[in-house]
């Protein structure tokens, strides 16, 4: 698979074929996506060619006519793009077809072989931007996990276009005797598909440790951003966090998870963390590779489900970002809908439109603008809503020679009202009752014990 990196725009064309239970809207909607996915790998889509079957051509994808049509215009250039290039820069190609299905290896071959110029299916476009953003040693051997998953049974497709060389050989080197190049390629691949494995397991380990001791020391007030890829979780967690959290208008910029504490910070502290976007059709290696990533969802004790408002489609959003939760088995954790993205919505009369219908369709949800203040702080403060209701109230006597625990009351507490005692200072305090048990653990037997705050004195 080649990195496509390219100086200039490289031009490809899309190939699809409507099956008769896909309809108009849904077939629109992936080609819409697969255009947006050939943006981010830095493809200029410049034409699409459909095709309504029945069912996929077994040998080639595409019908015969079809095929003929595509090698025509693949050997002509296409028409004229305006802007590609400069005057100085020589003349553009097309330098592939896009398929928007997963084929097999040897419909690609075959394609190949009749429109004269590379093919990419889907999955292999995803796998390539999978490739170029992944940042995290975790993220890299999950991606290559899924990489080498894929590549493995195209190489059979691959010794046939090696010819002979590709056969049968003795046993020399590190093969066994009659063992072909593909066979020792396959070998190789699954040596070190169980050798990231290992590694990833190692990791998941060393990451469940570190999650501990993190939610030990902070607490278990936690956030994660989940949803479609390109909804605007970067950019919303980025305006929940004061975090510079990379955000790109691209599929995928978004691999590893970050994790950073909710700005202002309140009591209890709040942690939250960005993960990889969700997609129709995503591969299902992808999906089962990146599932430790995306364990941060099942440990955190709220998802933000966060929805792209101005997509027409967003249905599909919900249905596809609800059926990888449960995949990961994190169904049951509380979510809280965001529709994002309103301010992309028309004018104001029609945003306010779009909002009424929203919070009618779906009750309790958060409409908004993570580019608008006064809507991140409704957010923010719909957050700690959640994690305040099971808060408690209580009275703490912290003897004078304890103060140095003042520091930590008001981390983990919110201080309703301190008063000097002879003894100490006395604390009203609200906070979770893990805190408020904690805190009791360090003082004297003598401080003061949980009271209604009606029994408190005025």
């Amino acid at each position: 698979m080649t990195d496509h990196t390219p100086a200039v725009p490289e031009l490809a064309v899309i190939a699809a074929v409507q099956l008769p239970n896909v309809t108009d809207i849904e077939f629109e909607a992936s080609l819409a996506e697969l255009r947006d996915l050939a943006k981010t790998l830095g493809f200029t889509v410049i034409h699409t060619f459909t095709q309504k079957r029945t069912s996929f051509n077994t040998s080639a994808y595409l019908g015969e006519g079809k095929r003929e049509e595509i090698r025509n215009f693949v050997s002509s250039g296409g028409p004229p793009v305006t802007g590609l290039v400069s005057a100085n820069t020589p003349a553009t190609e097309i330098v592939a077809v896009l398929v928007d299905h997963e084929i097999s290896p040897s419909q690609a071959r075959n394609l190949e072989n009749d429109v004269g110029c590379e093919v990419m299916d889907r999955t292999m476009v995803i796998l390539e931007i999978f490739h170029r953003n992944a940042r995290s040693r975790a993220a890299r051997a999950q991606v290559e996990i899924a990489r080498l998953g894929y590549l493995a049974p195209r190489l059979r497709e691959m010794a046939k276009l090696a010819g002979p060389q590709g056969r049968q050989r003795s046993g020399t080197g590190g093969r066994g005797a009659g063992e072909s190049h593909t066979e020792l390629d396959r070998r190789k691949i699954r040596d070190r598909i169980a050798d990231l494995e290992n590694e990833i397991v190692a990791m998941d380990v060393e990451r469940t440790t570190q999650r501990a001791r993190r939610k030990e020391r902070q607490g278990l007030a936690s956030v994660a951003l989940v949803g479609y890829t390109n909804a605007g979780k970067s950019t919303l967690m980025r305006a929940l966090t004061g975090s510079d959290v990379l955000v790109e208008n691209k599929l995928f910029a978004t691999l590893d998870t970050t994790v950073r504490t909710l700005q202002p910070e309140a009591v209890p502290r709040v942690l939250v963390s960005d993960t990889v976007g969700f997609i129709k059709n995503l591969p299902h290696g992808l999906v089962a590779s990146f599932k430790t990533t995306l364990e941060e969802a099942l440990d955190a004790s709220l998802l933000l489900h966060v929805i792209d408002a101005s997509d027409p489609g967003f249905q599909r959003q919900l249905e596809v970002t609800d059926a990888v939760l449960a995949e990961i088995e994190a169904d049951d954790v509380p979510r809280l809908r965001v529709f994002n993205k309103i301010d992309h919505v028309g004018d104001p009369e029609a945003q306010a439109a779009c909002t009424a219908m929203l919070q009618e369709q779906h009750p309790g949800c958060i409409v908004m603008s993570a580019k608008r203040a006064d809507d991140v702080a409704e957010l923010h403060a719909a957050i700690m809503a959640f994690f305040q209701k099971d808060l408690t109230e209580a009275e703490v006597l912290v003897p004078w020679s304890m103060q140095q625990l003042r520091g930590e009351i008001f981390s983990n507490c919110q201080v309703l009202e301190e008063k000097a005692e002879a003894e100490g200072a006395m604390f009203s305090l609200r906070a979770e009752p893990a805190a408020i048990a904690a805190l009791r653990q360090q003082l004297d037997p003598a401080s003061v014990p949980a009271l209604p705050r009606e029994h408190w004195e005025a």
